[in-house]
């Protein structure tokens, strides 16, 4: 079934009778709809919306044929590559599954090694264009692997303690990165904790998105025009209301 989806990128990558909007893109112009539609899955799979699942996974294997479409075309390699090269690394990585081993290493032991035989550190091949947190989290995993980590959550704790105070002090110059220091030392310390900091950020937006639907909603057409007092005195009433949380 995928050759059809295959067929019909390169119907519209055609140079001659393709889509003039499909034909200009590249990988750059591409890679911010793939993160968007990765996204999107995820976002469905958050809803427990299985049409939504199944029709967003659909909009996400097209990016990878969009992408292996336009390497083909720059004869860098194709969709079989693609394939063949994830087959290969999940073989690789269960060798308890389809090797002779008796048992595993573990899937991150055996990616930490796959790192080591490439040229860098310890934190190289963090990808750029992950979602800021998210990225944060695997640096400061990608460190402690090596040592470099607080010995428990205390630590962190009172390093954003210490980063707020700084935040307090800066200068209109400083603000910035004091404040990138502290969203920093609070994913050191949720990722202490266990919490997945992006999927807690995730959380926290629905939260005031749905909170603040219902402020809306009991105010009527007047909101934007209340007080912000009376604002507030709306937001408590939402936060009190059973399914607020």
């Amino acid at each position: 079934m995928i050759e059809r989806l295959v067929a019909i990128m390169a119907r519209l990558r055609d140079p001659e009778h393709g889509c003039e909007w499909d034909r200009a893109q590249t990988f750059e112009t591409i890679a911010p709809y793939t993160i968007e539609e990765a996204y999107e899955v995820a976002d469905a799979i958050a809803r427990d919306d299985a049409d939504d699942i199944r029709d967003e996974l659909g909009d996400l294997l097209l990016q990878v044929v969009f992408h292996t479409r336009i390497a083909q075309e720059a004869e860098l390699f194709a969709l079989p590559d693609v394939v063949t090269s994830i087959s290969d690394k999940m073989e690789r990585r269960h060798p308890h599954i389809f090797g002779d081993a008796a048992d595993t290493p573990g899937w991150e032991a055996i990616k930490a090694a796959e790192r080591t035989a490439k040229p860098g550190g310890a934190l190289s091949g963090v990808a750029l264009g992950m979602p800021a947190l998210s990225r944060a989290e695997k640096l400061q995993k990608r460190a402690a692997r090596v040592g470099f980590d607080w010995p428990d959550a205390s630590g962190p704790r009172e390093k954003i303690d210490e980063e707020l105070r700084e935040v307090v002090a800066a200068g209109s110059d400083e603000i910035e990165g004091e404040i990138g220091d502290l969203l920093f030392a609070v994913v050191n310390w949720a990722r202490h904790l266990g919490v997945d900091p992006e999927a807690a950020l995730r959380r926290a937006n629905g939260k005031f998105e749905r909170r603040f639907a219902a402020m809306e909603a009991l105010a009527g057409p007047s909101f934007a025009a209340l007080s912000l007092d009376e604002k507030e005195a709306l937001w408590g009433r939402v936060k009190s209301q059973p399914d607020a949380a």
